[in-house]
Order: C-alpha cells, then sequence, then structure tokens
C-alpha cells in the first residue's frame, strides 16, 4: 500500500509515509529558516525593548498597594467630592479650598478615595464606586461598593471625614455576604439607619437595619424577591416609593428598564405602580438609578445612567413632575456639572455614573461621585488587540523569510497536515477518503506555491524587492511595540501619584514671546491634558500675545503681559495663583505627563526644595557651571534648572522679590541670564539642609531646536556666562559647593 499514489485536483503527490516521498516538499522548513527565526525574534526583541525602556512609560503607581488595585475589566473606579451653593452648582473640592496643610501641596484634589485608599486600609480592593453619604453632625460617613481583589465579590465599605470630605479614614466592611454587593443606599426611618444594598446575585431586595453604626447591620426584612437592580426608597406625598430595575424578566432591556412600587412603610408590603415597566427602553435614555434622588425648590429629582457608549458612561438628571399610583411623569434637566476633556489622565475621564447629592445644615450641598478613566472592558479589549498585533507580526515574519528564500512555504514548520510523520494504515486511509484533509492538503500545497510564485515577483535583489522587504519590516516593527504597548503598557493612562492617599494639583507656568508661539501651542495642547495640572500661566516677555482662543487646552490659560522683557518675571509674586505648587517649565521641553506627576509627587514629600529633571553641578577653582554630565561624573548635584523644576509659589517667589537678592536681580538683568541660579543660591542660604532634589524624566525633547528660537543657542557662552554668575552670587549669598546632593539616595529609584 506504500506504493499507492493521491490524485487531488490533477496534482500528484506521494504518501506521507512513502519512501519516495517528495524531498522538495514545500511544508518543509530547512535548518536556515530556523536560523532565519531566531535572528528575528532577537532583532525584532532589541527594537522592542529600547522601545519599552525610552517611549514607554508602564504607569504601574497606581498600584501601590500589593493585595489591591488589580487590573479589572469592571475598570478603576474612584470617588470624588463636590461642593456648591446647589445641587446644580457643584464644582470638585480643588476649587474650594478647604483644606491647607503645611507638609503637602494644596488644594487637596479629587478623587478622594481610590482602591488603593481601601486596600491600605488592610482589605483588598480593586475599584470603589457607587458612592453615598450619611452625614451626622460634621462627620461624614461614605459607603460604597468595594470589589475584592481576592474574592472578586463586591462587598460595602465605608470611611468617616471629619475635614468635609478633604482626608477620610478607612474604617473597614460594613456589610459583607455571600454574594455581590454594591449600591448601599442609606437612609433613615423611624429612629433607625438603614442600608438597602443592591444583592441581585441573591434574588432577593434585602433592608438591613445597623445595630451599631457605622461597622454593624442586621438583615431586618427581605422585601421584595426579585433580583432588582440599584434601588431606592423615597418618601413622597404620603406614601414610599421603591425605584428600582428587573432585569431577569422576559424582554427586559438590560440597563433600560426601571419599575415603581409604593406602600405606607419601607417594610412595605409593596404594590406595584400601573405603568410598569416606567421604562423598557435604549440603555442610553437613563432608565437605571444612579444615585440618591433630592428635592430642591419643591421639586424631586431622580439620577439616573447613561449606559448607551459603555457601561456608566455619564449620568443624567430628571426632574419628576407626576408621582402617583398610577402616572410617572419625568423630564431631563441639566446637571451643571461640566466633564473632563483631559481623556484618560483624569479620574473620571472616560465614565461616572453615580451621584449623591445632599444638602448640609449650612445650606451648603455636598456631592459624592464615582469615575473611571477607562471605559468597561478596556482589560480585554487591549490585551485581545496586543495579540492580535503579535499575530499579525507572525505573519510578516514568515512573509519576509519567503521572500528572502530562507524560508520553502507560507506554511512553515511542517503545518502540513500530509507531512507530520509516520501513520498507520487505517489513518492513512481515512486521509484519502477524508473531504476535510484533501481540502487542507490542497490549501496547504496552494498556499506553499503562491510564495515561489511571490519570491518571482518581488525579487529581494532589485531596488523595488528591497524596498518591499524594508517597508514589510518596518510594519512587523510597528505592530510589535503597539501589541506590547496594549499588553503591557496598561491603559495608556498618564495617572497622579497620592501622597499618604491624596492628591493635588499645581500651576504650570512658562515664559516665552512672540517668536515661540509654535512652541507654546504644542506645549499647551500636551501639558493641559496632564492630570494634575490646575491652570498654565504664561508670562508674555515680547511681542503681541495671542488670543486664547488660538489654544487647544483643557485647563483655564492665563496671558501675564510684562511691561519689561526681564527673566526676572519668571518668578514674580502672583496672587492669583490657586495652588501651593509651581511647576516653572519652559516651553521648549517636551516630556511626558507621567515624569510631570512623578516630579510632582516628589515635590509633595519635600515642599520645602527645587524639585526638578536637569540637575547642575558647580563646582572648581574657579566655579564653574557644568551640566549633567559633569554632575553625573561626579555623583552629585548641587543646583537643579528652573526651567524644569516645581516650587513653593509663595516661598520661592517672596525670596526671588526680597531684598536681600535685589542685587541678584541686577546680575539677572544686566545678563539676560542666572535667574534659575540665582533662585538656587537664595533657597540654599536660607537653609542648612538638602534644598535641591532631582528626578529624572524617561524622555524630553527640546522642541526650539526644530524652530531655531532657542533663548541660550551658543552652549560655551551660556555656561561662560553662568560661570560667571556663580561667582558674583557666591560672593553676595555664599558658596553652594559644600551641597551636593548624590544620585540614586531614593528608593523608588527615580533619580537613578
Amino acid at each position: 500500500m506504500g506504493s499507492n499514489r493521491i490524485l487531488i485536483s490533477g496534482s500528484t503527490r506521494t504518501r506521507p509515509g512513502d519512501k519516495n516521498n517528495n524531498k522538495n516538499d514545500l511544508c518543509g522548513v530547512s535548518s536556515s529558516g530556523f536560523v532565519f527565526f531566531i535572528v528575528m525574534f532577537v532583532a525584532l526583541g532589541s527594537i522592542v525593548g529600547l522601545y519599552v525602556s525610552f517611549m514607554m512609560t508602564l504607569n504601574v503607581h497606581a498600584r501601590i498597594s500589593g493585595i489591591g488595585c488589580k487590573e479589572d475589566d469592571e475598570g478603576s473606579w474612584s470617588i470624588g467630592v463636590y461642593y456648591g451653593d446647589s445641587p446644580f452648582n457643584l464644582k470638585p473640592i480643588e476649587d474650594m479650598n478647604i483644606w491647607r496643610d503645611a507638609s503637602a501641596a494644596w488644594p487637596v484634589a479629587n478623587p478622594v478615595m481610590t482602591c488603593s485608599s481601601a486596600s491600605e486600609a488592610g482589605f483588598s480592593s480593586n475599584f470603589v464606586a457607587d458612592p453615598f453619604l450619611y452625614v451626622q453632625g460634621d462627620v461624614f460617613y461614605l459607603f460604597f461598593e468595594t470589589k475584592n481583589s481576592i474574592t472578586m465579590q463586591g462587598d460595602i465599605g465605608v470611611a468617616r471625614s471629619t475635614d468635609k470630605g478633604a482626608s477620610w479614614e478607612q474604617l473597614g466592611i460594613a456589610l459583607d455576604e455571600g454574594w455581590h454587593l454594591s449600591y448601599p443606599y442609606v437612609f433613615d426611618y423611624n429612629g433607625n439607619i438603614y442600608m438597602l444594598p443592591e444583592g441581585r446575585a441573591k434574588g432577593q431586595l434585602r433592608l438591613y437595619r445597623a445595630v451599631n453604626f457605622p461597622m454593624e447591620w442586621k438583615l431586618e426584612k427581605i422585601i421584595m424577591k426579585k433580583p432588582l437592580v440599584d434601588s431606592f426608597i423615597i418618601p413622597h406625598d404620603g406614601k414610599y416609593w421603591l425605584f428600582g430595575s428587573d432585569h431577569s424578566g422576559i424582554g427586559a432591556e438590560y440597563n433600560a428598564q426601571l419599575e415603581i412600587w409604593y406602600s405606607s412603610s419601607p417594610l412595605g408590603p409593596w404594590r406595584p405602580h400601573k405603568k410598569n415597566p416606567i421604562y423598557n427602553t435604549d440603555k442610553s435614555m437613563g432608565a437605571r438609578n444612579g444615585g440618591r434622588p433630592f428635592i430642591f425648590d419643591g421639586y424631586l429629582y431622580r439620577v439616573g445612567q447613561d449606559d448607551g457608549e459603555t457601561y456608566g458612561r455619564r449620568v443624567r438628571l430628571f426632574k419628576i413632575e407626576v408621582l402617583t399610583t398610577d402616572m410617572f411623569k419625568e423630564v431631563e434637566v441639566p446637571l451643571g456639572l461640566e466633564e473632563s476633556i483631559k481623556g484618560r489622565n483624569a479620574w473620571n475621564g472616560a465614565r461616572s455614573h453615580h451621584l449623591d447629592v445632599q444638602r448640609l445644615s449650612s445650606g451648603e450641598w455636598v456631592g459624592v461621585k464615582d469615575g473611571d478613566r477607562v471605559p468597561s472592558g478596556d482589560a480585554s479589549r487591549r490585551f485581545h488587540l496586543g495579540c492580535a498585533s503579535v499575530l499579525g507580526v507572525a505573519a510578516l515574519v514568515i512573509l519576509f523569510g519567503v521572500l528572502l528564500g530562507a524560508v520553502k512555504g507560507l506554511v512553515p514548520l511542517s503545518w502540513c497536515p500530509h507531512n507530520v510523520g509516520k501513520r498507520s494504515d487505517a489513518s492513512l486511509d481515512w486521509e484519502e477518503s477524508s473531504v476535510f484533509y484533501s481540502k487542507m492538503r490542497l490549501i496547504c500545497s496552494h498556499l506553499n506555491r503562491a510564495s515561489l510564485s511571490l519570491r518571482a515577483r518581488i525579487k529581494p535583489n532589485t531596488c523595488g524587492g528591497g524596498l518591499v522587504l524594508t517597508l514589510i519590516f518596518l510594519v512587523a516593527v510597528v505592530l510589535m511595540c503597539t501589541g506590547v504597548k496594549y499588553i503591557y503598557g496598561g491603559s495608556g493612562a498618564h495617572e497622579a501619584y497620592p501622597l499618604h492617599g491624596q492628591y493635588s494639583q499645581f500651576t504650570l507656568l512658562t515664559m516665552t514671546y512672540d517668536a515661540r508661539i509654535w512652541n507654546l501651542k504644542m506645549y499647551v495642547k500636551h501639558y493641559s491634558r496632564c492630570s494634575s495640572v490646575r491652570e498654565i500661566i504664561v508670562v508674555w516677555n515680547k511681542g503681541q500675545p495671542p488670543e486664547l482662543s488660538e489654544f487647544d487646552s483643557a485647563v483655564p490659560v492665563r496671558i501675564r503681559v510684562e511691561e519689561k522683557n526681564s527673566l526676572n518675571n519668571r518668578f514674580k509674586v502672583d496672587p492669583s495663583i490657586k495652588t501651593k505648587a509651581v511647576l516653572e517649565l519652559d516651553d521648549d521641553i517636551m516630556m511626558p505627563c507621567d515624569d510631570v506627576e512623578r516630579g510632582f509627587k516628589v515635590w509633595r514629600e519635600h515642599p520645602e526644595r527645587i524639585v526638578g529633571f536637569y540637575p547642575r553641578l558647580a563646582n572648581g577653582s574657579p566655579l564653574k557651571y557644568r551640566a549633567e554630565k559633569h554632575a553625573r561624573k561626579h555623583n552629585g548635584y548641587n543646583m537643579i534648572l528652573t526651567g524644569a523644576a516645581f516650587v513653593d509659589s509663595k516661598m520661592a517667589f517672596e525670596k526671588y522679590w526680597s531684598k536681600e537678592a535685589e542685587a541678584g536681580r541686577e546680575v539677572v538683568d544686566n545678563l539676560f541670564n542666572c535667574e534659575d541660579v540665582l533662585l538656587n543660591y537664595l533657597y540654599a542660604n536660607a537653609s542648612f539642609s538638602n534644598t535641591v532634589e532631582y528626578v529624572k524624566p524617561a524622555w524630553a525633547i527640546d522642541t526650539s531646536k526644530f524652530t531655531g528660537v532657542a533663548i541660550s543657542k551658543n552652549t560655551q557662552i551660556h555656561y561662560g556666562l553662568r560661570s560667571s554668575c556663580l561667582q558674583k552670587f557666591s560672593e553676595m549669598y555664599g558658596s553652594i559647593t559644600n551641597r551636593k546632593s548624590e544620585f540614586n539616595h531614593r528608593m523608588d529609584g527615580w533619580d537613578v
């Protein structure tokens, strides 16, 4: 039987086990093919390694706790606090400046609670969401869903604040059942405190009563044997009304259904509204509840979720005009909360699906709102896109090898089904009779013959063939880098770094003139999207200033036009600055937002220092100004270039414009140089401890090189002037040569 022939579509082939099997079978792979794949793996791997090292910020800083904050397809929800004179005029907590602390930057900024906040308290959390406030005098209690990183189940956490929501003490898990819990709606009734959490996995709507508020709760009653989602109970016109969504019914639209029941007591019994279901419509219409209802100017308002683009995209607000046992009518009204346009760099840049607003005894309104920087299912989407990119790279590598002749077919490594080694006669008989097997053999044969035809058409040793090979390789490199970025690069967000569980904001200040408009526009567009930037101030030294409408900015931009063209204007006292921290950053420096956020975090640890990205070492006799290369050679620095540095706006600017610094400012004006050198001396002169701190950026680009408008074009002359300044300032304010700080002294390695 070994000499039998198999005929398919006019072509003749030998049995796979036949001794006369064609030795030139195109499905085989030679040793040269193996070497080719190894070489391509090393080449692409090296390029990707360089890309990861120099271009990709992994952005893993948010994963502070080792037990929590795992990547989750449900997202990375956090919670923020808002204040206003009405529920329609709420502003984030950073706009209120309600809390200032000498040890860190103010104002405290949203989010006030994250998965890290919960995890560091001892209970692992992937995210925190669905916040509900309970106010007792001046004390705020915050109940929220926290997804356990180990059980992957939602529990109800609780935290307490005594400073109007600026800081929170994590009290722990208030309610933990054997099923998923969320939406902890807390309310008062007859002197008791009740909680109505969502527990649809149990198939029941359960009401709990606090027996030792806020940590101990007892099941009071199963008020309905239905798997209701996001329910609340409110008194209105002498009755109690229960709003909730039942997605389990036949024909119910998920996230788009709403039902109402009524009773004389929160304990029931409950009767259905005659119009049920009130909604069974499109999921973007806000049918599903999204927080606590509230009364304002005599009207009842309901918060709903818009789940259209992605789950929890935004909240929508509805004014209830009619609510009776047989009628219901509500109309949508503007919420009055501005959405961030910083994208994924903002803690709530992608979605927000829950809001609880309440009026305080002072008449002020407070709100808690959750938010997420990524859409639902982002982790899975990135993984699938990354895998698809890698598969695309594999296909291009095979094609590249075929064109070079290193791979003898488009189906390499004996993938052909008729080339898998010895088989029994029974299996050979099956192969002869199997239509599927025959078709697979035919496809493999056609593919490998096509490779010969392709190589004959695209000859590698010609200019056209070389261009095609180059293009294939470049596309493979791009796909490989893209795949690695999707799989290992995180969500693409450049998040803020918390300090002691809190966030803050800073003002970005740059000094420029009319010849650098191109730099400035690109600068504003990029840095305004950084998470912690609150405002951008442009110190305009010369020429006609641009219109604010010319900038594409995610934050307010203010142009401060100066009468005199002076470098001293960089540090002018400005009472309108709303933050303690100011980042002095030249408009020709471009670096990732992640580097900026790391620098801000380090400055918050040491607000009395100049914290920046360009170290300098002034030493020698005579004293000379040296660049970073010299500083690293001597493993130390004693100055930070303030063209890219964080300072305390009040302390730094008052030092610079003090009577003591007057002679130094004259030197700056005369030389049109050395303003940053002067500030370093003033800091050193006022302290016996370290006054500068270095943070290494992942990468930085000097955009003035592309426009030819650099202030210091001649480095040798520039450094000569600065060396002269060093000698003059040393005479005025004392030497700084004994103030050397060493590299690589930080535990996080940010100063390597």
